[in-house]
């Protein structure tokens, strides 16, 4: 192989060939013609024509190779589907110098080429009815495999008869397919319809390494896509579901339970009519809890344990640690069979509406069972206060009589005593049925006074505390403001409060109230310096029968109700209350009550 000219010799060569020229042209005008020094000379130039043609394929090929370095450096400079085929279509035009350029993809559902971009020389967009192609090429080169060019289609005997060459006056044609990952997900087709030879193996052999690139840019952009659409729907989904969660969790009513399941069930499918059933294993029957629509004779045959026939109808088990407790039951009028999609959903669905309806079942027996206790209690209460009625009044008769022993007596106040603490328990047991059943009724008054109220209350419980020795101090403004507060049981309260004051404090103790307004509210605390609590005796504090198993607590009488009725009767009347204790230091019950005129009183 003889090397290239450098640049030196080849200017000498030129500078040669213009004295040749310049010679011959003076002896052709003298008449002086040497025939071997001429055909020298001319085989010297003709010599020199070729080595400049060459080194001008060279510079085109160069040419060539430089623009598609700067095209293919371009892709993969963005993952947007869309925005990489309109570069690769841009880019090809640009290679090839073509008038019309398509770049075409296979459908994954049909498996039909769909053209995803067309563009002419100018870079414009070709309209659907611009799209005038050699469907023989492009079906050839996507079966096969194969590069095609030709620079006159309508004289190669490959497809001169091909009716879509002779009607578009198809000249110069290239197509190549598109492979990625050892598949033809597509091809590249370009044209001239007014040019013929301008495409040669050269420029197909360019267009391939390009299209070889623009393939793998076209794939990853189609992966990255599918996977940021399937990453969107998965988030869509997983909203949608939290969505479903909070709605379900905020209702124990069993009724808006279903109603919401099938609501969610008919929006996200499509279906036109549905049903929810749910089984009763002992008695073998389904009942329908939820319905939509009218329910056709499929969804019927569905709650009854039948699977569905039609392409329209779709069955779909609740299921609950293994037993199916339910069916969720969707038809379609149009007969139109659920995709996998709706089918997943529901049966994600399934799952949620599970847990949520075995709560709202259990919430339903809850409420049941404290509906039958409130009753029993309030017909248990009603019917001991007659007999203690009597005993009391007997009692009482007997404690005038003067003809008592001393051991007669004091069996009279056992018995006094016993009847003053099931009256207590009574009226705790009545209120507490009321307050869980709504039934407790407030009698607010606009204008109460604590330091009145409370003078009351330490005048009945006088005897008590002075027995035990304590200390009062109340520490109380003259010119407080007044609450708005039902009298009677803001007495109770401060009555529980102090009473648990001087029970749960040793005697020679102090027992202080304090009371100040604070904003729209006055705060009302009593504090001992009693027994004191722990921190998990106080989180138990207000359950109802609850007592401390400290040895001083247990020797008081009470109920374990009290504290709960309290806290009741100030978060009805739109207050509330604060415990602070330490063992063997003391508590102190703070609660507040809205002041005479405060919009805080509107709870």
């Amino acid at each position: 192989m003889t090397s290239r000219p450098s640049r030196r010799e080849l200017s000498t060569k030129i500078a040669s060939a213009r004295q040749t020229i310049t010679l011959l042209k003076s002896q052709l005008e003298a008449g002086m013609i040497e025939s071997d020094f001429w055909m020298d000379r001319l085989t010297d130039l003709g010599s020199l024509l070729e080595l400049v043609a060459e080194q001008q394929s060279s510079s085109d090929q160069q040419e060539k190779l430089g623009a598609l370095y700067e095209v293919s450096s371009v892709l993969g400079s963005s993952l947007d589907i869309n925005e990489v085929l309109n570069q690769v279509m841009d880019s090809i035009i640009q290679l090839t110098d073509a008038e019309r350029g398509f770049l075409m993809l296979f459908n994954d559902e049909t498996q039909e080429l769909e053209v995803k971009v067309a563009r002419n020389i100018k870079q414009e967009t070709l309209s659907e009815q611009e799209f005038a192609y050699s469907n023989s090429v492009v079906t050839e080169v996507a079966r096969t495999g194969d590069q095609v060019v030709t620079t006159n289609a309508v004289e190669d005997p490959r497809f001169a008869a091909q009716a879509s060459v002779v009607a578009h006056s198809l000249r110069s044609i290239q197509c190549v397919p598109l492979r990625a990952r050892g598949k033809i997900i597509g091809v590249v087709y370009v044209d001239n319809r007014i040019r013929s030879g301008v495409f040669d193996e050269a420029d197909l052999e360019m267009l391939s390494a390009f299209a070889a690139q623009a393939a793998i840019a076209i794939e990853n952009a189609r992966l990255f896509t599918q996977t940021d659409e399937e990453l969107e729907a998965r988030v869509m989904e997983l909203s949608m579901m939290q969505q479903i969660d909070r709605e379900l969790n905020e209702t124990l009513d069993f009724a808006q339970v279903m109603d919401l399941t099938l609501s969610w069930a008919i929006r996200v499918t499509g279906a036109d009519n549905g049903a929810i059933g749910l089984i009763d294993l002992e008695e073998g029957k389904t009942t329908v809890v939820a319905q939509y629509g009218e329910t056709p004779a499929t969804v019927s045959s569905m709650l009854t344990g039948e699977m569905p026939e039609e392409p329209g109808s779709l069955a779909v088990p609740i299921q609950r640690e293994g037993r199916i407790i339910g069916v969720i039951a969707l038809n379609r009028d149009d007969n139109q069979p659920f995709n996998l999609e709706a089918h997943d959903f529901v049966m994600r669905l399934a799952d949620h509406a599970a847990i949520a309806i075995e709560n709202a079942q259990l919430y339903f027996k809850v409420q049941a069972a404290n509906q039958a206790k409130t009753e029993f209690v309030s017909v248990v209460t009603h019917e001991l206060r007659l007999p203690m009625t009597a005993i009391r009044g007997y009692s009482d008769m007997l404690h005038v009589a003067e003809n008592l022993t001393d051991r007669q007596r004091r069996y009279l106040e056992t018995i006094l005593n016993n009847v003053e603490r099931m009256a207590i328990l009574v009226s705790d047991l009545s209120d507490i049925a009321r307050i869980e059943s709504g039934r407790l009724k407030l009698d607010i008054s606009p204008e109460v006074h604590i330091a009145e109220t409370l003078d009351r209350v330490l005048a009945s419980l006088n005897a008590q505390i002075e027995e035990r020795e304590h200390k009062v101090v109340i520490d109380i403004a003259a010119d407080l403001a007044s609450v708005q507060a039902d009298p009677k049981r803001l007495e109770q309260i401060l009555t529980n409060l102090v009473s648990n004051a001087y029970k749960y404090t040793p005697n020679g103790g102090t027992i202080t109230i304090h009371a100040v307004q604070e904003g729209e509210f006055v705060r009302c605390a009593v504090s001992d310096t009693g027994v004191g609590m722990s921190p998990e005796e106080v989180s138990n504090l207000f359950t109802k029968f609850w007592r401390a198993e400290d040895r001083h607590v247990r020797d008081q009488p009470g109920t374990g109700l009290g504290l709960t009725i309290t806290k009741n009767l100030i978060e009805m009347q739109c207050g509330e209350i604060i415990v602070e204790s330490e063992k063997g230091v003391g508590t102190t019950f703070a609660f507040t009550l809205p002041v005479t005129g405060s919009a805080s009183a509107d709870c």
